[in-house]
């Protein structure tokens, strides 16, 4: 009896074994399947172990630029170029990296301005940095006297300017070609995606051969600027990385760093590039020809909301409003008008503002161009030859010239629009002077706004003129309160204001309206 319990107790044990064992053998199996099996992509692209490699071989490409001009007086003004336009959020803190790089007043008095650069063509001894490293705070200033340009290995060289385009904040400089100049490798901008992890190599607090690492944190950055399309990163940029490249992953340019949102002067972990899709372009005419070319329309544009799509009966708030055209421009001669939206250009469409400019200036110079308008209510087409961009002393004198055309005279009265939140009034003398209107300027004086009212939610203050009313010309308020009628008998639900402000620039507003005739 004992050796058959012991029997069967081993057969037990046995069959236990086995099924342990094959179990054992399954799950193994399946964990190798799990192994063998794909992996998300994500997974594919996990932050590398380090960056030694990569940033052994880049770093010969990046130079330091000392660029030494005799003493100026200093100069305060901002400039709107590199701090924003007035009234924007990036107003007072935004700045440049040479400015805040010791090469604000302090600059200005040494004459001293530094930054970063690369190399992009080894065999002819070409360099390329910003603009305002080599010319300081007025980024319209002479150049520097003197630029020296220092490799890594401390080997220093006088460098020339070859081209410089102040609208891309680039320049291009050369020096003596060497056996120990390495060349970058150009890579595109466009094909980078935000969350891919970039380098920025450049000379921060004169610190030569800095490496920084981050990721893309967002693509085609509009920061206040007309042709605004930059590449921001988290990578850390502080003063002295102007002109310095932003490299992908593969080791390839895909923009200059230029600027840093800050407010202190060092990096919070925001910075702008220019992407190198928009600059080659550029590098290479200024190579070619000392100067860059850029296409030109010559209109003044606005975005169109949906109150602005709804006065005008565009069935969505999309294009770009002409507020005013520049004489003897394209635009022009083809017979463009203030009031036009512009629906296509090129046969593109346009979906906002800030799209068409940079659409124009990178359109061939003497291009025959087809562009889609929307005027009173309907589609038409004008065709037109792109002309090259003039510079922008040409452009104030033109400018200048049409103000000088507007003359007309106002009558006296005063009459309110409380239903709109408008204080209206004719222009006096004494409205002239107290808001600094020149002579030339005519239409209907805007002399309050009230709290809580469809015009206290618009781009509207005391000092503005209204010139045109669904595009009627205004002299009085009571052209004003007429054609607001109008637009209540169309059953309208806005109105399309014109309006000068105190600076001298035109805009359009939209003005809700109740739809109801009150006359």
């Amino acid at each position: 009896m004992i050796q058959g319990e012991i029997s069967v107790a081993r057969s037990a044990t046995v069959q236990k074994l086995t099924v342990s064992v094959r179990r054992g053998l399954a799950l193994a199996i399946v964990a190798g399947l799990a192994l063998l099996s794909p992996q998300p992509a994500f997974a594919q692209h996990a932050p590398p172990w380090d960056f030694a490699d990569l940033a052994a071989k880049l770093l010969p490409t990046v130079v330091n630029i000392s660029a030494r001009a005799k003493p100026v007086e200093n100069k305060k003004e901002a400039q709107e170029d590199r701090q924003g336009p007035a009234g924007s959020p990036f107003e007072e803190f935004f700045r440049e990296f040479m400015e805040r790089n010791g090469q604000g007043e302090q600059a200005q008095r040494r004459g001293v301005s530094v930054g970063s650069g690369f190399i992009i063509d080894a065999e002819k001894g070409y360099i390329v940095t910003n603009n305002h490293v080599i010319v300081g705070e007025d980024p319209n200033s002479p150049p520097a006297d003197e630029i020296k340009v220092t490799l890594q290995n401390e080997k220093t060289f006088t460098a020339t300017i070859v081209g410089r385009d102040v609208l891309a904040d680039v320049a291009v400089l050369k020096i003596q070609p060497s056996p120990d100049l390495v060349a970058v490798a150009w890579g595109d901008s466009n094909a980078a995606r935000v969350g891919e992890w970039v380098l920025a190599i450049g000379e921060p607090f004169a610190l030569s051969g800095t490496v920084s690492a981050g990721i893309i944190s967002a693509r085609n950055r509009d920061i206040g600027g007309r042709y605004d399309n930059y590449i921001q990163t988290d990578a850390s940029i502080n003063k002295g990385n102007s002109g310095g490249p932003l490299f992908n992953m593969k080791g390839e340019v895909i923009g200059i760093t230029s600027l840093i949102y800050s407010p202190s002067g060092g990096s919070i972990g925001l910075g702008f590039a220019h992407p190198s899709v928009e600059v080659r372009p550029i590098i290479a005419q200024l190579i070619q020809g000392g100067k860059a070319k850029r296409g030109w329309l010559g209109v003044s544009i606005q975005s169109v909301d949906q109150d602005i799509a709804d006065s005008l009966g565009l069935k969505s708030a999309s294009g770009a409003l002409v507020s005013s055209v520049q004489p003897k421009s394209p635009a022009a001669t083809a017979g463009i008008q203030a009031n036009d939206v512009i629906i296509t250009f090129d046969g593109k469409e346009v979906p906002d503002s800030r799209h068409l400019p940079r659409m124009v200036v990178e359109t061939p110079i003497e291009k025959d161009v087809q562009i889609k308008l929307w005027r009173d209510g309907k589609e038409i087409t004008k065709t037109l030859k792109i002309a090259e961009m003039p510079d922008s002393k040409q452009l104030a004198s033109a400018t200048i010239d049409q103000d000088d055309k507007n003359s007309g005279s106002s009558k006296k009265g005063d009459q309110s629009m409380t239903e709109l939140g408008l204080g209206l009034a004719s222009i006096t003398a004494e409205s002239r002077q107290r808001y600094q209107l020149g002579d030339d300027v005519s239409g209907v004086l805007v002399t309050k706004i009230a709290p809580d009212s469809p015009a206290a939610e618009k781009p509207l203050s005391p000092g503005d003129v209204l010139l045109e009313v669904n595009q009627k010309e205004v002299k009085t308020p009571k052209d004003v309160v007429a054609q607001v009628n109008e637009a209540r008998k169309a059953n309208k639900k806005s109105v399309l204001l014109l309006v000068q402000g105190q600076s001298g620039d035109s805009r359009f507003v939209a003005l809700p309206v109740d739809g109801k005739s009150k006359g």
